[in-house]
């Protein structure tokens, strides 16, 4: 009886040390997935056209956020883990590789970008009478990568050293910066009334440039604020550290970094065969994806609130050696994670129609819209599983597995399947849905064996 006391007191105690991690995480997201709403309702205003050519290239965002943010996987894993062993000038050090990464990462991508930007939406296959929309939006919006490098990667970790305040203040800052912009600088000088008052309000009347424009702007803004707070940070500030190679912390980083950024990479390119595949469909269909993931994204939240919980929990605890509170973790962020899936997969199905209908006024839109996200949302709880699990993962420094799980549902089920069921059958953007959901259903069977296996936490560590 007694043991049990402790553990239900353990247990108890872990369940606001997880909130007190999660919920910045996840008003830092809602924001961002506000403003997401925000923005496309607002391009949604200049027509389909421009939904379309915003749209278009979304996917290959993912692809390089996602790439760079694999390298702050390996940080947090490296960070999380000093931090827990009590060396925090182990983890400084690591801080210190880190301005270096950011500073090669971000010049290289910049480069690299900009000279592909006309290329992209021809790859992507996006119909010939948005390319030039497309292209000009995606070079304005990745001229500052480097800033929004320095966002992701410092933010990971500053996550990871426990500090996932500082992170949601600076995306508030930036998400309120760039919906003021987009007032500004999408649509013309005009006459707004307020009951009885008229009030000029300026614009530049850019369209999708002005849209561009304004993310653009507040990035960089982003990337300045997250550096300096991370430079001032009390335990892992870069301050007085040498940014030239350490091949101990670089090796160390890589080996966690590498098979999540492979794994990132990969689904992600899958992201963007799967977007072209749909693209090809018609602008129809474009439309209707880009507005479902922009609808859908609010509703993986509480999700990757809580992966950042557990990847920075699970790290201080390998650092410590302390099966114990692992074991608690587990037990406690997985049932958690299930149960605000369940919510939101249900008030998703319910509110679809009237989600969708924020964004456009084009029937054949809305009705193709709500049927895909009424499917997905029945496979909510599903996803949420993995998404703990590979955070657990993450923390502990593990990510050769989900590198394979994730390329594997990703490229032998939705990739495969879209593509015999869109280019071979003919069928449309609901059987390639169908193929994103048996890809999360893949992921669900195959972390839930690691879980429930133990091979999940299998390695060196006594209590």
């Amino acid at each position: 009886m007694k043991d049990n006391s402790t553990n239900e007191y353990t247990f108890r105690q872990m369940l606001p040390i997880i909130f007190a991690l999660a919920w910045p995480t996840m008003l830092e997201q809602f924001m961002q997935t506000t403003v997401q709403y925000i923005d496309t309702a607002m391009v949604g205003v200049l027509g389909t056209h421009a939904t379309a050519a915003v749209g278009a290239t979304s996917t290959v965002n993912w692809l390089i956020g996602s790439t760079i943010s694999a390298l702050g996987v390996g940080f947090l894993a490296y960070i999380s883990q000093s931090l827990g062993a009590g060396k925090i000038e182990r983890a400084r050090k690591a801080a210190g590789q880190s301005v270096l990464i950011v500073i090669v990462t971000g010049i290289f991508f910049t480069i690299m970008l900009q000279l592909i930007k006309g290329f992209v939406p021809v790859w992507m296959q996006v119909d010939a009478s948005i390319e030039a929309d497309a292209a000009t939006y995606f070079g304005i919006l990745y001229a500052p990568i480097l800033f929004r490098t320095a966002s992701i990667i410092f933010g990971t970790e500053l996550r990871s050293a426990g500090d996932t305040k500082t992170p949601m203040y600076v995306g508030i800052q930036v998400n309120l910066l760039n919906v003021i912009l987009n007032y500004l600088l999408i649509y013309k000088t005009r006459i707004v009334t307020l009951g009885s008052i008229a009030l000029t309000v300026p614009g530049a009347g850019l369209d999708i440039k002005g849209a561009a424009l304004a993310s653009a702007i507040a990035y960089t803004w982003g990337g300045i604020a997250i550096s300096y707070r991370f430079y001032n940070h009390s335990q892992i500030s870069p301050k007085g550290q040498k940014i030239y190679p350490d091949t101990a912390i670089l090796s160390s980083v890589l080996k966690v970094a590498i098979p999540n950024m492979m794994q990132r990479f990969a689904t992600s390119l899958g992201y963007v065969v799967f977007a072209s595949m749909i693209n090809a469909i018609g602008e129809t269909a474009t439309a209707a994806h880009t507005i479902a993931n922009t609808v859908e994204s609010a509703f993986y939240i509480p999700g990757w609130g809580m992966q950042t919980a557990a990847a920075t929990l699970s790290g201080n605890a390998y650092g410590a050696r302390d099966k114990k509170k692992l074991d608690i973790l587990s037990k406690t962020v997985l049932p958690l994670e299930i149960f605000f899936m369940v919510i939101s997969g249900s008030l998703l199905f319910i509110f679809a129609p009237s989600l969708v209908r924020l964004f456009t006024v084009d029937e054949n839109v809305i009705l193709l819209s709500t049927t895909v996200l009424r499917m997905v949302a029945i496979s909510e709880p599903f996803y949420g599983v993995p998404i703990i699990i590979e955070g657990m993962m993450q923390g502990l420094g593990k990510t050769v597995a989900p590198f394979i799980y994730n390329v594997l549902g990703m490229w032998c089920i939705r990739i495969a399947g879209t593509y015999i069921c869109t280019v071979l059958l003919g069928l449309g953007l609901i059987s390639a849905w169908a193929c994103m959901i048996g890809h999360n259903i893949l992921l669900f069977i195959l972390f839930s064996y690691q879980y429930v296996s133990g091979r999940w936490k299998a390695g060196k560590m006594s209590v």
